[in-house]
């Protein structure tokens, strides 16, 4: 749908960017093609990361094939908690969480009971490629379900929330939080009713946060103010991200990271598509931070430079201060 001129002037007016530039003069012009299977496929990401040194949620198996789900069973015997997902899926779909067990049935995050019946009928959804990039055939992979770090109790409901950040050319240049909730069924999804919450990139300090189309300060379950939190290990979570244009050789790219509480920073995937929800959880433009990327930042500039620059340059303070300035 079009914008009427004046609400599409103003959003350009606050470097606000949308998904034909975000395609036609970004991820089109420093997103090669090729690569694009080093990010889609989670298990291909998993390896990625695994050979550069960054931690990923442990991968417990994985089924190819309609015929290997009657060995579920087996694979899943002695595991009380795991999560299943898609290899090439987008958004979350199809991601189911486990927590626990009850006799022989599997219990969501929400509480709800599956069969194992339901949890294989779940299975060959995904190997159909109901949730799948194209609607493809797909696989589905078991790993380790993440625990929350016990900072973001508060602010969570039965989930674990997870940490976006936009890379731009080995910069980061905006992140959030996402915050599950009882609408999103435990899952860190804005489409399925989580809570996006800013993160000023030099402190590591959340802001007011965004659910559906309000502006919250709290959390809509627990009640908690989602304001000022320190996300634990802030400068660490950077590093990583940055790390990951360096892995992947994607120039525009979403990253995402788990905190958990025994094992710390864990990357979840990469996405060469990432959406722009970061922006309405920041309430600020992604337009002028990737222009002085590219205006002032080296491509031959090492990790900790990129984020030292995003530090300095991408702070709420000096966002507002360039915001004011600018002509």
């Amino acid at each position: 749908m079009r914008l009427p001129w004046r609400q599409a002037r103003a959003l350009r007016a606050n470097g606000v960017l949308g998904m034909n530039q975000r395609n036609g003069d970004f991820i089109s012009q420093v997103n090669p093609r090729r690569l694009y299977p080093l990010v889609d496929d989670k298990v291909r990401s998993k390896e990625l990361a695994q050979a550069a040194g960054i931690q990923v949620p442990e991968l417990y198996g994985l089924l190819a094939i309609q015929h290997q789900v009657v060995d579920l069973p087996k694979l899943l015997d002695g595991r009380e908690d795991f999560v299943v997902k898609p290899v090439n899926g987008s958004g979350g779909n199809g991601v189911l969480v486990i927590v626990g067990r009850r006799k022989d049935r599997y219990r969501k995050a929400s509480g709800a009971l599956l069969t194992q019946d339901e949890l294989e009928h779940h299975i060959s959804n995904i190997l159909s490629g109901l949730y799948s990039l194209g609607g493809l055939p797909d696989s589905a992979m078991i790993e380790y379900r993440v625990r929350v770090d016990p900072v973001f109790e508060p602010i969570s409901h039965q989930g674990v929330p997870d940490l976006r950040t936009v890379v731009y050319r080995g910069y980061p240049v905006m992140a959030m939080v996402r915050l599950p909730t009882a609408m999103s069924d435990g899952k860190a999804n804005l489409h399925q009713g989580a809570i996006g919450a800013g993160i000023d990139i030099n402190t590591g300090v959340t802001g007011r946060g965004v659910w559906r189309n309000e502006v919250v300060d709290e959390h809509l379950d627990t009640g908690n103010p989602i304001t000022g939190v320190q996300v634990p290990q802030w400068d660490t979570l950077l590093e990583l991200a940055a790390r990951c244009y360096d892995i992947s050789g994607l120039g525009y790219l979403g990253v995402d990271f788990v905190l958990d509480r025994q094992f710390g920073p864990m990357m979840l995937e990469m996405n060469a598509r990432p959406g722009l929800n970061v922006q309405i959880a920041n309430q600020a433009g992604l337009l002028p931070r990737l222009a002085t990327v590219d205006a002032l930042g080296r491509a031959d500039a090492d990790v900790a430079e990129r984020v030292a620059f995003a530090k300095e340059h991408f702070g709420r303070a000096s966002s507002a201060l360039a915001a004011t300035s600018a002509p």
